[in-house]
């Protein structure tokens, strides 16, 4: 079986405040709608680097369905995944940046098409050639998300792929019954990629290598693949620690900066590249995605990358 990579969940318009410190509170001015969604970010950056993959998702058959249905395709994603629900809405997602660097968004996402994504209706056929799937915990925001989260685990896992986690931690997603769902995943992966913020939030410990050590020895995973920023990322294996820093930029917009990341280092990695090159590779592709407005459209193809 040949490599497909696949993911889950969301496909959103972001819209965003031109001016810095705009409230959401008040009458501005606002740009986009662009392309966007976590789990669409992070596909449409494995697609630009020539890896097979898919996403499972649904959109309203309207034009913010169709800005994002374009452009996957044109980037190489298998499209067949979405499901276009005439009878709903596609998500969207208002954001403003503040001058701290600290971000405000109303999302509309439980009860947009994507919210609506169940068992019955998800086109679970992209699953037949998966060798890997990509969860991203802003993805788990039902039950009905969750149980479909399951058992494409169940259909990866038993045709022996393997799973990467990404917690995402929204704090206007996040609440007990997601917290456990995100627990639930956590057992089952094999590459967990949280943020600075996130390393310590699925562990009984707040403190750093205590958690580390509860990732590996308590659920078994792989590798840990801590995002960091503007400061760069590390990666922690049972033996070995790796860092790499920030390639410096001048930045626009951060939004998807981690999910480029996510989707480079996954790519790389699963074309079986050692780490220390994945790293690299991730980091300058999280690195270029800054420096244009817009969260989908600084997904890197391979020969803009320096360290090819």
């Amino acid at each position: 079986m040949s490599m497909k990579i696949v993911t889950i969940g969301e496909i959103v318009v972001e819209i965003m405040a031109t001016e810095v410190d705009q409230a959401l509170s008040e009458t501005g001015t606002f740009t986009g709608p662009y392309p966007s969604g976590a789990p669409a970010i992070f596909i449409d950056q494995v697609a630009k680097l020539g890896v097979e993959c898919a996403i499972i998702s649904a959109v309203g058959n309207d034009g913010f369905g169709r800005i994002n249905l374009d452009r996957l395709k044109q980037d190489g994603v298998d499209v067949s995944g979405i499901s276009v629900l005439d009878q709903e809405t596609t998500g969207s997602a208002f954001v403003t940046y503040h001058a701290d660097g600290s971000r405000d968004f109303i999302f509309n996402i439980k009860n947009a098409a994507c919210g609506k994504l169940n068992l019955d209706n998800a086109n679970l056929t992209v699953l037949e050639q998966c060798t890997h799937l990509h969860i991203m915990g802003s993805s788990l925001f039902n039950k009905d998300i969750a149980s479909l989260t399951t058992k494409a685990i169940e259909i990866v896992k038993g045709n022996q792929g393997s799973v990467s986690f990404d917690p995402n931690i929204r704090k206007e997603l996040l609440d007990a019954s997601m917290k456990r769902s995100l627990i639930e995943i956590l057992k089952v992966t094999d590459i967990f990629m949280p943020s600075e913020a996130e390393i310590t939030s699925l562990s009984e410990s707040n403190n750093l290598e205590n958690a580390i050590n509860e990732y590996f020895n308590v659920y078994g995973v792989s590798e840990i693949v801590l995002k960091q920023g503007e400061k760069g990322a590390k990666v922690f294996t049972r033996t070995h620690t790796f860092e790499q820093k920030a390639f410096p930029v001048e930045e626009v917009d951060p939004t998807g900066a981690g999910d480029c990341f996510g989707g480079a280092y996954v790519a790389f990695r699963l074309q079986s590249k050692p780490i220390e090159e994945s790293l690299r590779l991730a980091t300058e592709c999280g690195s270029r995605s800054v420096t244009v407005s817009g969260p989908m459209e600084g997904t890197s193809r391979l020969d803009e990358l320096s360290g090819k």
